[in-house]
Parts: C-alpha cells; sequence; structure tokens
C-alpha cells in the first residue's frame, strides 16, 4: 500500500500520537464514554453539562474503546486490540444505575462487543494473538443483552426508547418506561446484534425480542404506500409522525431488513426490504433528491429539505444491486461536501445549510466505500482523500478530532463521538486497503449500521428458528431488479469504471448551479476586505440606513397582522455572495441575541381586573409586563384607580390632557415612539399607572403569545409607575366600558385578587354577599386552572413564550429586534426569525436556518386564558347588572372548557 495515496499515513500520523484520536482517548479520557477534544478530557455523565438526548448514549461503560475495538484490526493493530480487550473485560461495568438509549446502546456497545469477539475468536484461530481469549466479550455482550431485554416488556414487542442498566423499566428507581414513542429506526434496527448474540451464544430470546419488533413494524406500515413513519407508539402501534423518507428516524430500519437477509438467509426479509425499496424509489427518491413526503398522500413531499443520515441510502443501493440512483445521490452529496467541506446536518433541495452542524458522521464515507468496491473507479479514492484532507484541515484540534459547531464558519464543538473511530477510520482505511494489507478476509464479514464486524457463518449456525415469517404478505413486483439474489459488490461492475462517470456527468454542477459558490467573508478578512455592515446589537428598525443595509444583504421586513415583525432572508435577492453571506452572520447573531435576552429578560404575565360596577373583580385581562417601572410582583397591593383616555392618545409627546390624567391610570395606543417615552410622558402628566392597548385589530392574548415591553436601551430607573401592554380584544373591553360607564375602575397587579381583597373597607353589593360563597368556590377552581395552565404554558415555552419589544415605528409594530415567535411558512431558500412576541426561537421547518434535528413539538397548544369571563367588546352594556343565573351558567361552561383543556395537554 502506497502511504502517499492511503489512511496509512493519517493512521501513523495521528491516530496513535500522544495527542490524537484513539491515543488521546487513552492518555486523556479512559475510562470516561468520550473523549472531548478541546478540553483534552473525558465527558462523564453527571459531569457535564447535559446535552439532552445526545447523552442517552453515554451509560459509564467506556463507550469509545468498546466501540472502537474491531476497527483496531481492520487497521492491523492486533497488540492494541488486545490490551484494549483486556481493559474492556478488566474494568467495563454493564450494571450501572443510568438510563440509557437501548438504540444507541444497542449499535455500540453490544455490536462493540459483538465484533470485538468476531475478530478475536479470528484472531485466535490464526494462533498467533489472543491465545488466551475463552469468550469473556460475548459473556459481556450477553450480559448486557439480558439488560436490554426489560425494554420489550410492551403489547407490541416494539420497546421502550430507554432503559436503566441497573433496574431496568418501570421500577421504581428506573426514572424509565414512561414513554409512549419511539422511531422507527430505534424499534427495527435490532436484529443483526440480537440475532447474532443467539446464535453466538445458543439462547434464542434475543433473537425472537427482535423478530418480533420487526414484524411488528411490517404489519403496521401504512398499506397503500408501503411506507412507515417516522415515530410510532409503542402500545397502540400508531403513527405519531407520519411522514417517512430514508433519513433519520427510519434509516437503518431498512439497512437491517435487506441485511438481515444477507446474515440470517431468511426470505421474508428480503421481501420486505423489496416491498419497501419499491415505495421508496417510487414515492421519495427524486434523482439525485431523496425528500420525505407522507405515509398517506406519498405524492405529496413532507418538506424541503434533507438531513445528514440519508448519506447512508447509495452504500445501501449498492448492496441491494441498484447501481444507477446510488451514484446520483453520492455524486450531489459529494458536490454539497465541496462547497462545505463537511455534509451539514441538513440543507435544502437548492443546496443551502438548513442545519450547520456536523458531528464527523461517517455515512458518506460508508457510501464511498460501498461504490469504489462496486465500480472500481479511481474518482471514489479522489471522493476519499478529500475527505481525509478536510478532517485533517478543519476538524483536527491538539487532541483530536472535533465535531464542527457550523459548516460554514468552521467553529468547533467540543464533541469526538464514538462513531468517529469506529466507522469513519474503518471505512477510509478500507477505502485505500489492499486485499494484502488486511489481515483477514473482509467479504466473510456484514458491516452492523455502526460497522461492526459479524461473520457470515452465522447464519448456519443456532438455528432455533423458522426462516419463513408466517406473518409477512408480499405483494410479487414486475421487476427485474428484485431477483433474489445475495449482492456481492465485488461483481457488479469489475471492469467498466466509465459506467459511474457517465452517470455522473451531468450532475457535476448541481450543487453550483443552484448555489454558487464565492469568497467567504471569512477567506475575505485574512485580508483587507470590509468588516461586516450590521451587527444584530446594533440593528434599530426606525433607522433608514439600517433597513438599506438589510435590504443589500437580500434580509426583509415582515408585518403581521398579530403585531410581530418577521425578519426573512432570501440569499438569491441579497446583492452579491458577500452579502448574503453578511446576511446570514445577521441572521445568526439576531437568534443568539434573541435567546440571550430571553433567559435574562423573562417576565411572567400580568393581570388588569375591572373592579368596578357592573364588574366588581370578576372581569380579568391577561397583559403583558413590561422590563421597566415598577415591579408588580413585589407589591401585593398592585396599584388600583380608574382609567382615562391620553391625548394625544399614542402618547409620544406631552400629554394635553393632564387634568384628566392625573391620579389616574392612562389608555394609550402602540406605535409611533418607544414604550418607555409613554411612560414617561404620562408619568409627568400626574398618571399613576399606563396601558399600552394593542393598534393591530383583533389581536388577543387568546392566540398571540404574551408580549412584553422592553426598555429604550437606556437607564429607565426614573420611571416608577407601573405599565403593562393589552392586545386589541383585550383593550376594546375596558374602551367599551368607557363608553357605557364613563368611571371605570381597574387594579393592576401580578396576578387576580379575590373580591374580599379588593372590597376590604368598601361596601359590596347585596347580591354580591349573597352569592360570594358559590362564587368563592369557583374563584378557587378558576384559581387552580389558572396555576395549572401557566405550568402548561412553561412547560410549552419553546414554541409559545414571552416576547420583548421596545421602540414603536409607525404603523404601531415593534421595532427593536426581539425573541422569535413561531413562524409563518418561509420560501425554503430563507433565513427568518420572528422579532417580537416569542421569548425563544422557533426556526421555520422550510427556512435554511439554524436549527436543531429533533422531533418538533405542536405549535398549536392553548395560548394564555383569562381567568374570568369576559364580556365581547359589542355585548349590549345596557343590561348593566345581568342576572346571576346567567354568569352562573357562563362560569359553569368556562370550568368544564378548562377541565377539557387540561385533559387535552396531560
Amino acid at each position: 500500500m502506497n502511504c502517499e495515496d492511503s489512511l496509512e499515513c493519517l493512521y501513523q500520523l495521528q491516530l496513535y500520537s500522544p495527542a490524537c484520536s484513539f491515543g488521546s482517548l487513552q492518555e486523556h479520557a479512559y475510562p470516561a464514554d468520550e473523549l472531548m477534544p478541546l478540553t483534552c478530557r473525558g465527558r462523564v455523565r453527571g459531569q457535564e453539562p447535559s446535552r439532552g438526548d445526545v447523552d442517552d448514549a453515554l451509560g459509564k461503560f467506556s463507550l469509545t474503546l468498546i466501540d472502537t475495538l474491531d476497527t483496531l484490526v481492520v487497521l492491523n493493530r492486533t497488540k492494541e486490540f488486545e490490551e484494549a480487550v483486556k481493559k474492556v473485560i478488566k474494568d467495563v461495568n454493564l450494571d450501572n444505575d443510568i438510563v440509557v438509549s437501548v438504540f444507541e446502546t444497542n449499535i455500540r456497545v453490544l455490536g462493540g462487543l459483538l465484533g470485538g469477539h468476531s475478530v478475536a475468536i479470528m484472531l485466535k484461530e490464526k494462533g498467533e494473538f489472543m491465545q488466551w481469549y475463552s469468550g469473556e466479550l460475548l459473556h459481556m455482550a450477553k450480559e448486557l443483552g439480558y439488560k436490554l431485554l426489560p425494554a420489550f416488556n410492551t403489547t407490541s414487542g416494539l420497546p421502550y426508547p430507554r432503559v436503566n442498566l441497573k433496574f431496568g423499566v418501570r421500577h421504581p428507581e428506573a426514572r424509565t418506561g414512561t414513554e409512549t414513542d419511539t422511531c422507527t429506526a430505534c424499534a427495527g434496527t435490532l436484529i443483526l446484534e440480537f440475532a447474532a448474540l443467539s446464535r453466538f451464544t445458543g439462547t434464542s430470546i434475543f433473537e425472537e425480542y427482535a423478530r418480533k419488533a420487526l414484524d411488528f413494524i411490517w404489519e403496521k406500515r401504512q398499506r397503500s404506500s408501503n411506507l412507515v413513519g417516522v415515530t410510532i407508539n409503542i402500545h397502540t402501534g400508531d403513527w405519531v409522525r407520519k411522514d417517512s423518507g430514508v433519513g433519520a428516524g427510519i434509516d437503518s430500519y431498512y439497512e437491517y431488513l435487506l441485511k438481515a437477509y444477507v446474515l440470517l438467509g431468511d426470505d421474508s426479509f428480503l421481501e420486505r426490504f423489496n416491498t419497501h425499496y419499491d415505495a421508496i424509489m417510487r414515492y421519495i427518491s427524486q434523482p439525485p433528491l431523496l425528500l420525505d413526503v407522507h405515509i398517506h398522500k406519498p405524492m405529496l413531499n413532507a418538506r424541503t429539505w434533507m438531513d445528514s443520515l440519508l448519506a447512508f441510502f447509495p452504500g445501501l443501493q449498492v448492496l441491494k444491486g441498484d447501481i444507477r440512483p446510488a451514484i446520483e445521490t453520492h455524486e450531489m452529496l459529494y458536490q454539497v461536501i465541496k462547497k462545505h467541506n463537511f455534509l451539514p446536518e441538513a440543507f435544502t433541495t437548492d443546496f443551502r445549510v438548513h442545519w450547520a452542524q456536523h458531528p464527523l458522521r461517517p455515512e458518506f464515507a460508508e457510501s464511498t466505500y460501498f461504490l469504489y468496491k462496486a465500480t472500481g473507479d479511481p474518482y471514489y479514492l479522489e471522493v476519499g482523500k478529500t475527505l481525509i484532507e478536510n478532517l485533517n484541515k478543519y476538524a483536527r484540534v491538539p487532541c483530536g478530532f472535533a465535531a464542527m459547531k457550523d459548516v460554514r464558519t468552521g467553529s468547533h464543538e467540543d464533541r469526538m463521538d464514538s462513531f468517529f473511530l469506529a466507522e469513519m477510520f474503518k471505512y477510509l482505511y478500507l477505502l485505500f486497503a489492499d486485499k494484502e494489507d488486511m489481515i483477514f478476509d473482509i467479504e466473510d464479514y456484514i458491516f452492523t449500521t455502526e460497522a461492526h464486524l459479524l461473520p457470515l457463518w452465522l447464519s448456519t449456525t443456532n438455528q432455533t428458528i423458522s426462516k419463513k415469517n408466517t406473518t409477512t404478505e408480499y405483494t410479487e413486483l414486475d421487476d427485474s431488479n428484485f431477483d433474489w439474489t445475495c449482492p456481492n459488490t465485488q461483481i457488479l461492475f469489475p471492469n467498466d469504471p466509465m459506467f459511474a462517470q457517465s452517470i455522473r456527468e451531468p450532475l457535476k454542477n448541481v450543487v453550483d448551479k443552484s448555489c454558487p459558490r464565492g469568497i467567504s467573508r471569512a477567506e475575505e478578512s485574512l485580508g483587507s476586505g470590509p468588516k461586516p455592515p450590521l451587527r444584530a446589537r446594533d440593528f434599530m428598525a426606525s433607522n433608514p440606513e439600517h433597513l438599506e443595509i438589510l435590504k443589500k444583504m437580500g434580509v426583509s421586513l415582515i408585518h403581521l397582522k398579530d403585531g410581530r415583525v418577521q425578519l426573512v432572508q432570501h440569499a438569491v435577492q441579497a446583492a452579491s455572495s458577500l452579502d448574503a453571506e453578511d446576511g446570514l452572520r445577521f441572521m445568526q447573531e439576531m437568534i443568539e441575541l434573541s435567546s440571550q435576552q430571553q433567559k435574562e429578560q423573562q417576565l411572567p404575565p400580568r393581570a388588569v381586573q375591572i373592579v368596578s360596577h357592573p364588574f366588581f373583580g370578576r372581569v380579568v385581562l391577561t397583559a403583558g409586563p413590561a422590563q421597566f417601572g415598577m415591579d408588580l410582583s413585589k407589591h401585593q397591593a398592585g396599584t388600583r384607580g380608574f382609567v382615562a383616555t391620553i391625548k394625544p392618545y399614542n402618547g409620544c409627546s406631552e400629554i394635553t390632557n393632564p387634568e384628566a390624567v392625573k391620579e389616574k391610570i392612562a389608555l394609550m395606543q402602540r406605535g409611533q415612539c418607544m414604550f418607555a417615552e409613554k411612560a414617561r410622558n404620562i408619568q409627568k402628566a400626574g398618571a399613576i399607572g399606563g396601558i399600552v392597548i394593542d393598534d393591530n385589530e383583533g389581536s388577543s392574548s387568546d392566540t398571540a403569545p404574551l408580549f412584553q415591553m422592553a426598555g429604550d436601551g437606556k437607564n429607565t430607573d426614573d420611571i416608577t409607575i407601573p405599565m403593562l401592554f393589552l392586545f386589541n380584544k383585550e383593550g376594546n373591553i375596558i374602551l367599551d366600558a368607557i363608553r357605557e360607564y364613563e368611571a371605570v375602575e381597574v387594579l393592576l397587579s401580578d396576578k387576580a385578587k379575590d373580591r374580599a381583597t379588593i372590597f376590604k373597607g368598601k361596601t359590596i353589593p347585596n347580591y354580591i354577599i349573597d352569592s360570594n360563597l358559590e362564587m368563592d368556590n369557583m374563584d378557587q377552581k378558576l384559581s387552580e386552572n389558572d396555576s395549572q395552565k401557566q405550568s402548561s404554558e412553561e412547560t410549552a415555552s419553546a414554541s409559545q413564550g414571552v416576547g420583548l419589544a421596545s421602540e414603536e415605528p409607525e404603523g404601531g409594530d415593534s421595532s427593536e429586534v426581539s425573541p422569535a415567535a413561531p413562524l409563518s411558512p418561509a420560501p425554503a431558500d430563507g433565513d427568518s426569525v420572528s422579532t417580537s412576541n416569542q421569548d425563544s426561537f422557533v426556526p421555520d421547518t422550510e427556512a435554511s436556518s439554524i436549527s436543531e434535528p429533533e422531533c418538533a413539538q405542536a405549535d398549536n397548544q392553548p395560548q394564555e386564558q383569562k381567568t374570568d369571563t369576559e364580556p365581547d367588546s359589542k355585548a349590549n352594556w345596557d343590561n348593566k347588572v345581568p342576572p346571576m343565573e346567567s354568569i352562573l351558567a357562563d362560569w359553569n361552561e368556562d370550568i368544564e372548557a378548562f377541565e377539557m383543556m387540561e385533559k387535552d395537554e396531560l
């Protein structure tokens, strides 16, 4: 093997260098699960800040060491492998009180132990190494297999997504077992490891459980399309997410159907795979793209972006023998990589970045290896060389290789997942290795989804289960591509490397045509180029120069009907590619700024309670707080007074009717100046408080996220009166009351007060006294409902929250950018962020914005509810004292509605 053309150079220089990769794992991280390559220390779960579901792969069982065992043998490092096996046997404890992912533990740890055992017995048979080995890794694998079995204790046979290694599932100390959903890949990527464990040990229960899970998914497929969804209810079998693709959430389910046929020789698995594959090629494959669709409406695309995990699919198509679409999709992915140096976690159909992270995933390298094996085309060696060069140039750090936090900026994340050593190094080495460089025949093994090696002779060992699955309903497909043959990548196209080139040629410029690459701002900054023209922290929507700069960067402002302002970037509308990059950077900064503001300045809602006749405290309006003025949470009594409309109504200049405002609570309209300026003007006129009413017709706290008024960026300590914000619907209730009753008294407080507190020392009308006990009981129920509702809203803060706005330009929309609200759909080539009412950025799934690949929560959950009935703004106010029976009936309906809402939320 020529070192200049192979991964051997990379391995010799880096993998075992004291400051890099495996050597760093041993020196800096062992026995931790992962190496943190930026800080040169181990990642131990519970000792580092939680990363959410990502940490479910960590179980305090030396994850990376186990995951890398058979890689050492592939790279011909048998001595290091022998020492590593001894460490695993001596040090690894599988009986930890820790909750782990069943899926990740299966493919990484169980698969790692079985792969290590497979190559260990192979080396022992050769007679030079591992002569002392007596199946210790297999014993550990069997122990771990039994620890995973409690997760399968469901009526469907689908496993719970998580299990406690010590206490199992549903044990009082297990801290798991309440989940209802799992992903299709999570439940359908077990058969290789579990069947291998049964075949190695002669214990059939593992293979039986894995088969039952696969059988259930097959039975629950959508029969008309033959597609499966992303997530499924493990108890009922109902599809929770009904979109279908070949990427995240489903990917390895398809992989394991075909590979289970190869490893186990069971025709039913091939039948199922062929049925699914026909549907994939019919609906999802849109060469060179692979786009998610709806399982019930497969002709309708579910999204306009693709995730990086689908990069494995060309390799699976090679194994299937369908080479043309494999070449097409692989070439498209390679063009994306050449543009961004790495494959982004997600990218749009016009090849722009959707999710910018890249955790050094190996799926593209896997497909590159299989395509080279199938075609013999040296082009794929050049692809592999590019991957190696990019890893060295952009990801290599003093203690290993660091994941990319953003492929556009080249920023790093202190993360090196175990699959990097388990898969990436393995596939790249095999890509360049000649047969004589290997100490065993790789064709005698099949790769699991984590690239662990399982011997093909398992198909004839300990066959305790009938091969034919009687539950299979297979539809004959009239397609010669579905011949029942065991794929052999060595003989597909052995003498015609030009075949692949002829397919690639039309696609070589597909990315550049859609998304041309110019000189990046980072590259320009190396010279004497200009600085970014506008930073998010300096932006003011009332500044015409700022708006002109945004236009140049392809960023536009959209004023929504509910008062929000949405920022949307369309890179194609930018003046140049450099301006487009500036616009992208501006959007990123805006998101980070919004996130920081919401963490620092989030306030709870307030209450405006009408206490005068005929309301007497029964009407409570949900109000938005202000970040300046009196803090009502520290003044339990609140501020009580009659309301008065100011002149001018916008409150943006000196008040011309101070005699009407003095010692009263001023009403004013949103718009045309800063909130803080309004507050100063009414305070100067003698007002004891202020209520700003939204000028956006029809806006309501029922449908819009809570609104929060920010300061003007200056010191606001001079404002001492309380200020609250009411949406248009709630504000009209007060305005209508003024028109009917003239004298309207309200109470501004942090939460609604009971009538005993409101009317303490005052005369209460007889009909209120007569019904006081009954009303108090209802108040208690309403209060409990409010409390539970507020808790529910806090839980749902990712999709509805407290927004910030401070300056109000013409038209009444807030202008100083603030945390984003749930976004309305934007074109696929745009970045968007909404800027007035929300405390957390919720990325538009149709926009090329930075976000996280997670199952999104529903955005249509109930918003703020009022604590009491609100008179309609168009109600007949002539009936000044409504009958008590009518009030009681209305309140009973509200109580029932609250209770139903709580059940729905729970």
